[in-house]
């Protein structure tokens, strides 16, 4: 589940939030989008998982866990409601990790198809950005899991469609997916056994800006947007015009979870998955999900370099 993102998708995200707090009261549950994030939970240092960082790793700054973030994704990474300010539930994972670390977090803002390079060169300690674990990507990162990878299929309020589950679901229909995703990968599987079972071929459409996205969908051009459940779960409760027909893994039909990335043999992978596991453990790590109503992607157990989606 790996989208490609934009600097005019987080300027849609920015002023998303601008109206969420109040917006979101159909779930009975308010963001936080402050900047001071006062609702923000907190960690003590975990002098195991220090000690679990290899000698020879060298942080970008002294004191401080710097973290690689693509903005514009609501609830995962985006901006509150200072414009400037990194919330979200990866931004509250990065805190707790770096509070595991005994050190302060900073992020760095990246756009999504650079956070490769800009890992690989230095720019940042570690991305923690909605990243899947795939076999390729092993051969040049590590991965340390803390979320599955879910994705939901989302329809305009007054939509006929009731459930999308299965590749028969699809067929005939307009479908939002983002280009060079896992999720573009299932549903073109998908339609590819939907034609061969006789069934009437998908069309796919595709939008950088999310905004546009949620236009095209509640304005009938489209039928159903498939991408990021979390994304598009915040985006209903904001805008009250779009609602939920399905949840699908985002290995589909494996099953796929979501990592920290770190640079490969750099010697950090082993002391983040320490650290995400005593957070399992005391709580935290809910506590930081239930924040942004993202529970149930909750994993039992966080793994370093576990089985990746398999290269095409």
């Amino acid at each position: 589940m790996f989208l490609r993102r934009t600097t005019a998708a987080a300027a849609i995200g920015i002023a998303a939030l601008l109206t969420a707090a109040g917006a979101y009261a159909q779930s009975g549950k308010s963001f936080d989008l402050s900047p001071e994030q006062a609702g923000r939970i907190h960690t003590e240092k975990v002098d195991a998982a220090v000690a679990a960082v290899s000698p020879g790793f060298k942080f970008v700054k002294d004191g401080v866990f710097t973290v690689g973030v693509s903005v514009g994704d609501p609830p995962l990474n985006t901006y509150g409601s200072d414009a400037k300010t990194v919330v979200g539930t990866d931004a509250d994972l990065a805190s707790l990790v770096a509070e595991s670390l005994g050190r302060k977090v900073e992020f760095v803002p990246v756009a999504w198809a650079d956070w490769p390079l800009g890992l690989v060169s230095g720019r940042f300690d570690a991305v923690i950005s909605n990243v899947t674990v795939t076999e390729e990507r092993k051969q040049r990162f590590d991965f340390s899991s803390y979320r599955q990878d879910v994705l939901g299929a989302y329809v305009a309020l007054n939509s006929p469609i009731q459930s999308i589950k299965e590749p028969k679901d699809i067929a005939g229909l307009k479908v939002i997916v983002g280009a060079g995703t896992n999720q573009e990968k299932i549903v073109v599987e998908w339609d590819r056994q939907n034609v061969a079972a006789g069934l009437k071929p998908a069309e796919f459409l595709y939008f950088d800006d999310n905004g546009a996205s949620q236009l095209a969908l509640t304005s009938g051009r489209a039928d159903v947007e498939i991408n990021p459940n979390s994304r598009l779960a915040y985006a209903a409760a904001v805008s009250g015009k779009t609602r939920a027909v399905g949840v699908i893994n985002g290995g589909w039909p494996l099953t796929a979870e979501i990592a920290i990335t770190t640079r490969k043999g750099a010697g950090l992978a082993d002391a983040l998955t320490l650290a995400i596991n005593t957070l399992i453990r005391n709580g935290k790590y809910r506590e930081a999900l239930a924040r942004w109503n993202l529970t149930d992607e909750a994993i039992e157990q966080s793994r370093t370099n576990p089985p990746g989606l398999p290269k095409v």
